[in-house]
C-alpha cells in the first residue's frame, strides 16, 4: 500500500464532504474548514509523480480557486449566495478529481 496515495485520497475526499457540509449548513467556519482541507489536498498532490498527476492537482487547484473567493465573499460582502455558488463549483472539481483517481488506479492496475 503506498501511504502517500492513501493521503491525498483521503483529504480529497474530506475537502468534498467538508464542502458538502457547508452546503447544508452556511457557515464560515465550515467554509474555512472545507478551504483549509483542501489547500493540504493541494499540497499533497504537488509531489505526486503519477500517470494523471497533472490531471489530478489541476483539479484541486480549481477546487482552491472556488473555495478561497467564497470565504471572501462570505466574509467581507456577507454574498451567502455567491458562496455557495462557489463551493458548488469546488464540489464539482473534487468530484472530477475523484474520477481522475479512480481511472488513475485502473491504469495503475493495467500497467502491473
Amino acid at each position: 500500500m503506498r501511504w502517500g496515495k492513501v493521503f491525498y485520497i483521503f483529504f480529497t475526499l474530506m475537502s468534498l464532504t467538508t464542502s458538502a457540509g457547508f452546503l447544508y449548513e452556511n457557515t464560515l467556519f465550515a467554509l474555512f474548514l472545507a478551504g483549509s482541507i483542501n489547500m493540504v489536498s493541494t499540497v499533497l498532490k504537488i509531489g505526486v509523480r503519477n500517470i494523471l498527476s497533472a490531471e489530478l492537482l489541476a483539479g484541486s487547484l480549481v477546487a482552491d480557486l472556488h473555495l478561497i473567493p467564497a470565504f471572501f465573499a462570505m466574509y467581507f460582502y456577507q454574498a451567502d449566495k455567491l458562496a455557495v455558488g462557489l463551493v458548488i463549483g469546488a464540489v464539482i472539481a473534487n468530484v472530477y478529481t475523484l474520477i481522475v483517481s479512480m481511472i488513475e488506479a485502473t491504469k495503475e492496475q493495467e500497467i502491473f
